[in-house]
């Protein structure tokens, strides 16, 4: 059975729990990464020839599995499996792993055997075998390495979260420098100077039509590691990532300057203060400040762009992640700013919502630099989506309607008032060069106007029903309906309150609208549907989603009062939740069903059969479309019984005291009840206790009978579902 990808990335966080205590998320994420790495690469190509990663014998992970419960397992983890394996491949390094034998975090002696056999036995499952559980050409390991990365970053807190670019950032870089629409080959050229763990650089990698050559540079050695292994684990082996100071040493040259690039890419520290060491600005051999300027010694952010524009051919395009500061501070990078706008290098600005990164809280934007036609330029295109994004945790996060309007806004310079424009160069020199974009862009939403006169005299002011214009073009006699003139300006509402919502949903027009928009969705579904049926083993789910969801937007691009993005993120949520297992499903094992037991185990070790499950066919839709009835009958006997244990829990709480009906017993149960009624059965003066517990057995026969009831009513459910799956006719239950 296939492997979902909500199992995989549940199976592979749990690992964490191994090692969570000894250490932070920055550094135990080193262990379960390279792990995931090791089991990854063993499963892929072990014994593969002419393997684009090879695996020496007895260096993978059937080696570390036989290490289990060792006392020195730490020591050969690192010296049989790890440095053979760095040793046998050029793009890897015995340092991008860490030293599974580091006492300081796994501890000593019987800890650290015990932390690292459980971590291995994790996967050791045999639904992670990653030679088959791969849809080729869609990257459900990779996804789960993201997974991973995000969360670590989440835990690593304000400090230790730089590692990682959000995905959501690292998808709308991807697709606005214009690598989707250009004709690349693997002589194309991809480059961040700052690459983290690499997220960045693959999604950019992944937005061109063919493969692609990949060049990174990251300035902190373990982090390096992990790029290289998240190269291999997307499939790009022959990527290029070093370790390095990018500033002050960049690895990537032609002879004695910098290597150009057709794109390049980057999240750099921001204000880094510490950009100039090892370096004399002032005689930079790379000459990336000449002709803009030397940035501040305590800010480093135009010191990253300005490595970027000199590394970007002369058709080059490239976008960076910088803080909002860099749009108008003063002094040396007003000058630097000044430059790049009149040279005509700076496409576009987009300015993200607060608090999404992992190393700071700040709202941050994106610059993109496009050396192509940068002379006939004439403005720049500026977005303000800072109000787009939701609530995930302690941090914001860009939902896909978010990003899908943002990619749209810009690659198709949309004009969207309190969004984005184009905004002329003469605009942009009347106001200084000063680039912050609430200067050209007003995104606040407006205020409410408070009106004197209705609030004194009453009346709702004409005014706020005229700003419902685009409700009345649907439902154009709603409106007098709804309201009557009082006095001249002012109306008032002709329903009750309560009345408001049942007069707006039975009026004809309204109605009618509705039931267009049903059929607008029917039409939109009969249509999908046959190719949703269609698929087969071997499909990309990437690209099914993809071709949905743009259809979807189509369909519903221009239609009154319903915004196409909010319907596109409807789809994105169940493809999240739902879906896209479904399709990773059919994708490995075509349209084949297949069910499994649910088997608990109680305290004593006891196994109970709990009914049925499948992946594919769900027993709740089969429930929900043929057997409604008794599922409610179900509902309605929990609900029941929901009703009788609270009675008996408030009957024992009100007679539960030292003077209560209950006090004599040792427990509340059943046997001691009935005992008790037989030891006072005939005394007059425990006639009121008698009452009590008489009632107890009530209620406690009625909990137990409704028990009864909706255990035989689910299994005969169970049953009659199960039949049904199979494609038996059955009798009602």
């Amino acid at each position: 059975m296939a492997l979902k990808k909500s199992e995989l990335y549940s199976s592979l966080w749990s690992s964490c729990d191994e090692l969570r205590g000894g250490m932070d998320a920055s550094q135990y994420k080193d262990y379960v990464l390279s792990l995931l790495f090791i089991k990854y690469v063993s499963d892929k190509y072990s014994g593969v020839p002419y393997a684009p990663i090879k695996i020496p014998a007895g260096a993978d992970f059937k080696a570390m599995v036989a290490l289990k419960g060792t006392t020195d397992i730490g020591d050969q983890i690192n010296k049989k499996i790890i440095a053979p394996l760095a040793a046998a491949n050029d793009q890897l390094s015995q340092a991008d792993f860490p030293d599974f034998n580091d006492a300081a975090k796994l501890g000593d002696g019987k800890e650290k055997v015990e932390k690292l056999t459980n971590l291995i036995a994790i996967f050791e499952d045999p639904a992670l075998d990653f030679s088959k559980n791969r849809a080729e050409g869609d990257d459900i390991l990779g996804d789960a390495y993201e997974y991973l990365m995000r969360h670590f970053a989440t835990e690593s807190g304000k400090s230790k979260g730089q590692f990682y670019t959000p995905a959501e950032v690292s998808r709308i870089m991807a697709q606005i420098i214009g690598i989707r629409q250009a004709q690349t080959s693997p002589d194309t050229t991809v480059y961040d100077p700052t690459c983290g763990s690499g997220s960045l650089l693959l999604k950019v990698g992944d937005e061109a039509k063919t493969k692609v050559s990949l060049y990174g540079q990251e300035k902190d050695s373990a982090t390096s590691g992990l790029a290289r292994m998240n190269m291999i684990l997307h499939d790009n082996p022959t990527a290029q990532i070093v370790q390095g100071n990018t500033i002050a040493d960049p690895k990537f040259k032609d002879g004695e300057t910098v290597k150009q690039f057709d794109f390049v890419v980057a999240n750099p520290p921001f204000s880094d203060k510490r950009w100039s060491t090892g370096i004399d600005p002032l005689h930079d051999p790379h000459t990336r400040f000449t002709g803009f300027g030397i940035p501040p010694a305590k800010q480093g952010d135009y010191a990253y762009l300005l490595h970027i524009v000199r590394s970007l051919k002369s058709t080059g395009s490239g976008a960076c992640i910088l803080p909002h500061g860099v749009l108008f501070r003063g002094n040396a990078e007003a000058d630097i700013r000044k430059a790049l706008v009149r040279k005509g290098y700076i496409k576009g600005i987009i300015g993200l919502p607060a608090n999404l990164f992992y190393g700071t809280g700040i709202p941050a934007c994106i610059v993109v630099v496009d050396k192509k036609d940068a002379q006939a330029r004439k403005g720049i295109f500026m977005i303000d989506a800072s109000q787009g994004f939701m609530k995930d945790g302690p941090k914001n996060r860009l939902r896909s309607q978010d990003i899908h309007k943002i990619v749209d806004a810009f690659t198709k310079a949309l004009d969207i008032p309190g969004y984005s424009r184009t905004v002329p160069f003469s605009e942009i020199e009347k106001n200084d060069f000063n680039l912050n974009l609430p200067r050209y862009i007003d995104s606040q939403k407006a205020e409410d106007r408070q009106d004197i006169e209705g609030h004194l005299r009453g009346g709702i002011p004409q005014s706020d029903i005229d700003a419902l214009q685009s409700y009345w073009d649907v439902c154009p006699s709603l409106k007098t309906v709804l309201f009557a003139e009082c006095r001249p300006g002012y109306v008032n509402l002709t329903v009750d309150k309560a009345a408001i919502k049942p007069a707006i949903f039975e009026h004809p027009e309204f109605s009618a609208f509705m039931d267009s928009m049903a059929g607008h969705f029917d039409a939109w579904r009969a249509k999908n549907t046959a190719a949703l049926k269609a698929l087969k083993t071997g499909i990309h789910p990437k690209d099914v989603i993809a071709e949905l969801s743009e259809g979807l937007l189509a369909h519903y691009t221009g239609k009154p009062l319903i915004d196409k993005y909010d319907v596109y993120q409807h789809l994105m949520d169940y493809w999240a939740e739902v879906m896209q297992d479904d399709c990773y499903t059919i994708a490995l094992d075509g349209w084949k069903a297949e069910t499994n037991r649910i088997i608990e185990k109680d305290k004593k070790g006891k196994e109970k059969d709990k009914g049925w499950t499948c992946d594919l066919i769900p027993k709740p839709l089969i429930v929900a479309r043929f057997f409604a009835d008794e599922q409610a009958e179900i509902d309605r006997l929990n609900a029941e019984l929901e009703m009788a244990s609270a009675a008996l829990a408030e009957l024992e709480e009100e007679h539960g005291g030292d003077e209560g009906a209950f006090a004599e017993l040792d427990k509340v149960n059943k046997a001691a009840v009935n005992a008790r009624l037989k030891d006072i059965k005939g005394d007059k003066d425990a006639a009121d206790e008698a009452k009590v517990l008489k009632q107890w057995v009530k209620f406690s026969d009625a909990e137990a009978e409704l028990k009864k009831q909706i255990k035989k009513a689910e299994a005969d459910l169970d049953a009659a579902a199960y039949a049904r799956f199979r494609g038996q006719r059955v009798s009602r239950v």
